[in-house]
């Protein structure tokens, strides 16, 4: 059975975007990113929300299109229509997420958003956290988890600081 990481930047308050999908305020270069992209090359499949999918259009995504191409990709949405060539898969709900946990070839990288990995981990099948912490508070936005219903125990697993207050987090999901 792989892993499900959510492995995601957040701010001191808790979002892991502003208002509006701003992104702005996190880290885009330096050794936080360079360590989260050597991340990426470990995954094998990922998953992410309608709106996680969706964000990529601004930046030149076509719909269908997979934003991580060495990946298997799967967008979680009741209402996403794509082309009948996409490369990405659209999943109306998760009930495969057991068959894919048990089919993966290594670890499934839990791209976003909030309501997915509250949906995710109340479904019991989040394993891992990684926070890319950033020494900012939107003050709303995008929660870490959207109507998490439970609380989740966390085994701390390691820590790493990258100076001008930037941590890395890595929790087991207990």
């Amino acid at each position: 059975m792989q892993p499900i990481i959510y492995d995601v930047a957040v701010s001191a308050d808790g979002f892991i975007a502003g208002r509006d999908a701003d992104v702005s305020a996190f880290p885009h270069t330096g050794a936080i990113v360079d360590d989260y992209v050597t991340r990426l090359g470990t995954y094998t499949v990922v998953l992410m929300g309608r709106a996680t999918y969706e964000f990529g259009y601004a930046f030149g995504l076509t719909p269908g299109a997979n934003p991580y191409p060495h990946m298997r990709s799967v967008v979680v949405s009741g209402t996403l229509d794509l082309p009948k060539d996409a490369q990405v898969e659209v999943w109306r709900d998760l009930s495969g997420l057991a068959d894919l946990r048990s089919a993966a070839e290594g670890s499934i990288y839990l791209c976003g958003g909030g309501e997915l990995a509250a949906s995710i981990a109340h479904a019991g099948h989040l394993t891992d956290l990684r926070l890319k912490r950033a020494p900012v508070v939107l003050g709303g936005g995008t929660p870490l988890f959207a109507g998490l219903n439970a609380p989740l125990n966390l085994q701390p697993e390691g820590q790493t600081d990258y100076g001008n207050n930037l941590l890395f987090q890595s929790f087991r999901i207990t």
